[in-house]
């Protein structure tokens, strides 16, 4: 059974969240700070922690910065800051993703599912991934139109050096928001964390170029004030 560690200190939250998860076939273990947090994240090794930041002992961005010394288990916070910054830090420290309260538990649960399917870091060398007829392989940089049927045929896709660097970085994580810092950085290299203005350029073309319906994205989504989210 999948094991998950709510972290919260109010409550009817944490009954709430675990009646929610229990209904769902969930197994839950509970937390009410962040000391407890981290020695049942090292206790009970759960598949995914949802985690509130405004813990009594400590910022939750602590707990989510030891809990990654060890383990890269899925981390969803969910919290009553809604200040962009505040979610950048915390997906930046290492969260995988970030709902605001008050919250639809439908979206939590839908999150929560998408982050459970996330592949692990060791399994990512070799992935492909499919962005509306295309398949693209990230092992040997290529992308083949597919048919109705699934099968790849002749058409093949071309993507500029930086192109297939931003899409790498975005589909060994699927699901998952990946901050617009991260992805200037591991794309530009330190110094260029503020030019955002790089990514909204080249997602455009991205877009046109994989999308079915470009101004409508379905795969390539941006998450504003945050960043981007490869979504499968």
């Amino acid at each position: 059974m999948t094991q998950i560690l709510v972290v919260d200190d109010e409550p009817q939250m944490l009954r709430a969240l675990r009646i929610n998860l229990q209904a769902r076939k969930y197994n839950v273990t509970t937390a009410a700070d962040g000391a407890e947090a981290i020695r049942e994240a090292a206790r009970a090794t759960p598949d995914a922690i949802i985690l509130d930041l405004g813990l009594p002992d400590m910022d939750g961005i602590k707990v989510i910065q030891t809990v990654r010394t060890w383990s890269s288990v899925p981390v969803i916070v969910l919290s009553g800051r809604a200040d962009a910054t505040e979610k950048v830090a915390a997906l930046d420290a290492g969260a995988d993703d970030y709902v605001t309260k008050p919250f639809a538990m439908n979206e939590l649960l839908a999150r929560l599912r998408a982050a459970l399917r996330r592949p692990t870091a060791e399994g990512t060398s070799s992935i492909s991934a499919d962005i509306g007829r295309w398949t693209v392989d990230l092992l040997t940089h290529t992308i083949r139109l597919t048919d109705d049927d699934g099968a790849a045929e002749q058409a093949t896709l071309r993507l500029t050096p930086t192109e297939w660097k931003i899409l790498s970085v975005l589909l060994q994580h699927p699901g998952r928001l990946v901050t617009a810092g991260h992805l200037l950085n591991s794309v530009w290299g330190p110094g260029h964390e503020q030019n955002t203005n790089y990514l909204r350029v080249y997602f455009t073309g991205l877009r046109r170029k994989l999308e079915p319906d470009p101004s409508r994205p379905r795969h390539l989504i941006t998450e504003p004030g945050m960043g981007y989210r490869y979504q499968p």
